[in-house]
């Protein structure tokens, strides 16, 4: 059926939008980064890690060092817990000058002084197969000690000076140095249970980007550098630091 003409302006259209009288492309959308800027990401973040590494290594280094001195005032505390119950006398050193193979004595420290720290001795843990070794997170092993070959191990060890098995007695706390000079411990090479500032292998070790931790008979801990101690080369016998007992009849090692 004819609808009829149709009336002029009545006609439909969909409006069309101007853009101007210009056609233009639309770009599209960049969903990432380009292979320049990518690069650029790269750099700074290697950058800001390599700023950054040293500070962590040295937050670290600084942490065991931290811990090291912890364990090291404990042991020292103990010593004069020893002390008090024992009528002023300290324990016994264990071996001198040679590799640590004899563990069995009840006064030697490393036997004497865990009881009082609420530990087992050395010799109870040994005979159950748990005798102190690197990377234990105990009183008996620094955080930066490392693996040697040894029969016995002690990260921390006595002063060689002390309490020597040559002696019929023990030395007394208040025969000794002044206790806040005399050296009471310090940090081992690992095969010995006594030390000495020497050229020979029983000397301390300083595990701490060259510095050593020595704790003294009043129970502070201060750290030094090894040339300051003489570690591996002798005792440069500083003021501070007694490493010799007065009037022991011990005349020292004797090699």
């Amino acid at each position: 059926m004819d609808a009829g003409p149709r009336q002029p302006g009545l006609m439909s259209a969909r409006p069309s939008r101007s853009n101007g009288g210009a056609n233009h492309r639309r770009h599209p959308r960049r969903n990432g980064f380009t292979l320049l800027e990518l690069l650029i990401v790269i750099a700074i973040a290697a950058l800001l890690l390599g700023l950054l590494l040293p500070s962590l290594s040295g937050a670290r280094n600084n942490a065991a060092l931290l811990k090291c001195q912890a364990n090291l005032r404990e042991w020292s505390h103990a010593a004069i817990l020893y002390a008090l119950d024992n009528e002023g006398c300290l324990p016994r050193r264990g071996q001198g000058a040679q590799a640590t193979t004899n563990i069995s004595r009840a006064a030697d420290w490393f036997n004497a002084l865990p009881p009082l720290l609420g530990m087992e001795s050395f010799t109870q843990l040994k005979s159950r197969g748990q005798a102190p070794s690197p990377g234990d997170r105990t009183l008996w092993v620094c955080p930066k000690a490392t693996p040697v070959t040894v029969e016995n191990y002690f990260a921390y060890a006595m002063d060689m000076w002390l309490c020597t098995w040559q002696d019929p007695r023990p030395d007394r706390i208040d025969r000794v140095a002044p206790t806040d000079r005399q050296v009471f411990m310090s940090e081992g090479t690992g095969g010995y249970c006594s030390v000495l500032p020497s050229t020979h292998s029983y000397s301390p070790v300083a595990r701490h980007a060259d510095l050593l931790n020595v704790t003294f008979l009043d129970g502070h801990v201060s750290a030094f550098s090894r040339d300051y101690v003489g570690c591996g080369t002798g005792d440069p016998k500083r003021p501070e630091l007694a490493w010799i007992v007065p009037n022991s009849t011990w005349p020292g090692p004797s090699e």
